[in-house]
């Protein structure tokens, strides 16, 4: 089977009284179908036109071969190494589908200066870049691809040889990129950025880097018709209800892949649920877990725990008591069946799952920092080379880090949770998520862990739009040494500075509790700041 699903105990309990509803709406084949009018009239006028994806099979077909002739003409020249610059949606998706094919793919989803600088000097001679941007405005894209265009003027490499564009019809990008003779593959303009991972935006890295694409595309083509069909069987219209429709509802809806041979899905689930639905006051919230995490497990009541393995089993319903959700699959059945089931839980909880009205404001404030360059905010106090800042009621009553820290988990909520938000070159300090679980074990609560500024992207619009009951850890990196922008005033150290410090204003002014720990040198601070945690 390309896709199986198994429920048990409360999540059963919710498909049972849910989807027979769902069915006698016919919501199935009205999402297949494209009708706009399923999550009510405030939200038909996006709908209308973000509906594309239920289609992306049969659209993106053509694109396979184009992809491949332009794979062999790279190798032919001499490329053999592929880097994405791409935030949310557009680099999620490759993401999982390079990593689960075992396929190298660089994706540069940060404005670090140290991890931007680390991927130009990766193997530039044999590199073709790809920028991905829906809209073609994305500041993280444009600046990477001025970084890369001078790279390659200044190896005496002519960008246009080297640079792939995937963006929107008609966006400034397309037509920019078509003017400077770059190769360009437009992507359906009905599709959003979060529920793009079979159209071009996922399918273009990811063949370019020697996917299989062709082979995604039949997988997810084995569910289209099941997902379309009014069932009570339909596993989208299952799975949208056990995690949207439990009573009373579970809003924090832990992920473990750690039984299934896909990787990195985990991630790209996060962002389309929480994007998705984390507005309006409520939503889903997913936590990416590595392992069953028995800090939390039942005790949670409202934790809903999913599992990703490699056979859910025949049994829709099962006969244990357990709450798990267990679903299997190939990878593309699970990116489509994830799709549909998350604008199912849209519709469940009364919201819009095609919008993102929150994600702006961070962008705002950012763009304010870079225009304004205000002198930094000084630190409330040192503490072993890291610089702490804070909300009020947080720093008011802090006297070093280790109270810091204490201080911020009394705020925790007895229904909340806890993000980190790391800001931070995840490629040289892949450690510092480890803090998700020494938090989680440490508060008893759901822990978050976003790599900054790519979170901004998807799992920012929950912390601003979602219910408000988060707390925030920011930890940012002072760079060992900084980065020009080509042509822009700022530099991508000042770019990820106001990204952080405009996330965090806008987050203050939402009345969410922050913590801001700056590392003055990462080596040296974070061992400090895992032992300040344990």
């Amino acid at each position: 089977m390309s896709f199986r699903i198994s429920v048990g105990g409360a999540s059963a309990d919710a498909v049972r009284r849910t989807v027979p509803g769902l069915v006698a709406d016919l919501v199935a084949s009205g999402i297949t179908g494209q009708d706009p009018a399923l999550w009510g009239p405030a939200a038909e006028e996006e709908a209308a036109k973000r509906l594309g994806w239920t289609e992306a099979v049969a659209i993106s077909r053509p694109l396979v071969a184009e992809i491949e002739a332009l794979r062999v003409e790279l190798e032919t020249a001499g490329v053999d190494h592929i880097v994405l610059g791409g935030m949310g949606g557009s680099s999620l998706a490759p993401e999982v589908i390079t990593r689960t094919a075992r396929v190298d793919l660089t994706v540069l989803d940060s404005t670090e200066p140290g991890q931007v600088r680390a991927a130009l000097s990766d193997r530039l001679a044999t590199t073709a870049l790809v920028i991905s941007s829906k809209s073609g405005s994305t500041v993280e894209t444009d600046s990477q691809r001025r970084a890369y265009e001078q790279a390659f003027r200044d190896a005496g490499i002519d960008p246009a040889s080297r640079i792939v564009v995937v963006t929107d019809p008609g966006s400034p990008l397309d037509g920019s990129a078509r003017a400077a003779g770059y190769r360009v593959f437009n992507a359906d303009p009905n599709v959003g950025g979060r529920y793009s991972a079979l159209t071009a935006f996922g399918l273009v890295p990811s063949g370019l880097a020697g996917v299989d694409i062709a082979e995604i595309l039949d997988e997810a083509e084995t569910i289209e018709l099941t997902l379309a069909i009014d069932t009570e069987e339909n596993p989208g219209l299952v799975l949208g209800a056990a995690i949207a429709a439990t009573a009373p509802l579970r809003d924090k809806l832990g992920i473990i892949a750690d039984g299934t041979h896909i990787v990195g899905f985990a991630d790209w689930a996060e962002q389309l649920i929480a994007e998705s639905t984390g507005k309006e006051g409520t939503g889903i919230l997913p936590v990416v877990l590595e392992t069953t995490a028995p800090e939390l497990g039942e005790a949670l009541s409202d934790l809903q725990l999913v599992r990703l393995v490699d056979d859910a089993g025949e049994e829709l319903f099962r006969r244990d008591d357990s709450n798990d959700i267990l679903v299997s699959g190939t990878l593309g059945a699970q990116l489509l069946v994830w799709e549909y089931a998350t604008v199912v839980a849209g519709r469940l909880l009364g919201i819009n799952p095609f919008d993102q009205p929150d994600v702006e404001s961070a962008k705002i404030a950012a763009r304010g920092l870079l225009d304004a360059r205000p002198a930094p905010e000084p630190a409330a106090f040192v503490a072993d080379g890291i610089e702490v800042r804070g909300t009020p009621e947080v720093i008011g009553a802090s006297s070093d880090l280790v109270s810091a820290i204490e201080v911020l988990l009394e705020e925790l909520p007895a229904n909340g949770y806890l993000s980190v938000q790391a800001y931070v070159d995840r490629v040289a300090h892949p450690e510092l998520a480890r803090l998700r679980e020494l938090l989680a074990a440490r508060a008893g609560r759901p822990v978050t862990f976003g790599w900054g500024p790519r979170f901004l992207h998807s799992t920012g619009q929950f912390h601003k739009g979602g219910p408000a009951v988060g707390v925030f850890l920011q930890i940012t990196q002072a760079p060992a040494s900084d980065l020009a922008i080509p042509e822009r005033p700022f530099t991508f150290g000042e770019l990820i500075a106001a990204q952080a410090s405009g996330d965090a204003s806008v987050l203050a002014e939402h009345g969410r509790p922050v913590l801001t720990l700056t590392l003055t040198d990462p080596a040296a601070n974070i061992p400090v700041l895992v032992d300040a945690v344990g």
